[in-house]
């Protein structure tokens, strides 16, 4: 097992990651370079080309210098990237001992850096309706409706914003519900609301391009897809003119969906279910934005309260 079988086993794993495992093509990419990498300096590191079988000799200490070697140099990694690393490393070994048989208990040993995620910082609902009413003043009346009606999506209905780029053309009038199919092929089923439905509606009769379900909802000035980087570009402008401060990304209008549900109420399981998180830890985070909701639950439940 040399060196040409170990660049088809890494191919083979790129393809289970996006095939199988579905991941998104940016954190496909992520964890390759980070593999590639890792590969390249234990290359060096052993002085000669790998095999596949090098890899199952490699020791704890093997890895620990290739992230320490990450930490240092005129481009460290902060403790978020070195934790992503070493998430691919060991998705890489798991493969190979899932596929070839090749186990490598030494990888389990190492431990990377504790982190605390940020909570997360939503925009006001004031700002949420500043930025909608904003995007409408374009050039082009169309492409006004048009970041409009997708920064309506976000806020309205919790999307992502690949999520509502990824909108077929027979959403143009949208239903009472949509069904969306979000990280990891993780499907759930959002409500509209009828400002949302408004908004779409609107775009869609002003857009210029033919739209229905083999075309995107949401089309460029020259009617390719609109791009996400586009809306980011859009919501950076905005941060100018509103004197909005760096954390006011398209996403943010996601965390205010969020954190606004759980302010008017909302159930944590019910909001957990329409962000599409895995995990209800992670749609805990919104209560550390607002802590009343904790207190509120509290007052509310506890019979002695």
């Amino acid at each position: 097992m040399g060196q040409d079988a170990l660049l088809k086993a890494r191919q083979d794993w790129i393809s289970w990651l996006s095939l199988e495992r579905r991941f998104a093509a940016n954190t496909t990419q992520a964890y390759c370079h980070d593999v590639d990498a890792f590969l390249g300096f234990q290359s060096g590191h052993r002085g000669g080309p790998l095999s596949l079988h090098d890899l199952v000799d490699l020791k704890a200490r093997d890895i620990r210098a290739y992230l320490a070697n990450r930490r240092s140099g005129d481009n460290p990694l902060c403790d978020r990237s070195v934790a992503r690393a070493l998430a691919a490393i060991r998705s890489f070994f798991r493969f190979l001992e899932r596929r070839y048989g090749l186990s490598n208990a030494d990888v389990t040993y190492v431990r990377g850096p504790r982190l605390i995620p940020p909570a997360p910082r939503p925009v006001s609902a004031n700002t949420a309706f500043e930025m909608i009413d904003l995007a409408n003043d374009a050039d082009q009346a169309w492409i006004g409706a048009r970041d409009s009606a997708v920064l309506t999506l976000l806020y309205g209905c919790g999307l992502r914003i690949s999520e509502a780029l990824g909108l077929m053309g027979n959403c143009a009038n949208l239903p009472l519900t949509l069904i969306i199919t979000g990280k990891g092929g993780k499907t759930r089923i959002v409500p509209t609301l009828p400002a949302t439905r408004a908004a779409v509606l609107s775009y869609a009769r002003q857009c210029p391009f033919h739209m229905d379900e083999t075309t995107p909802l949401f089309f460029g000035a020259r009617g390719g897809p609109l791009q996400a980087r586009l809306v980011q570009g859009l919501v950076a402008r905005m941060r100018g003119a509103l004197g909005l401060p760096s954390s006011a990304t398209p996403h943010a209008l996601r965390h205010a969906f969020a954190t606004h549900l759980l302010q008017g109420g909302g159930d944590l399981r019910a909001i957990q279910e329409l962000l599409g998180h895995a995990s209800l830890s992670t749609t805990q985070r919104y209560t550390e934005v607002d802590p009343a909701f904790m207190m509120s639950a509290f007052s509310t439940a506890h019979p002695r309260a």
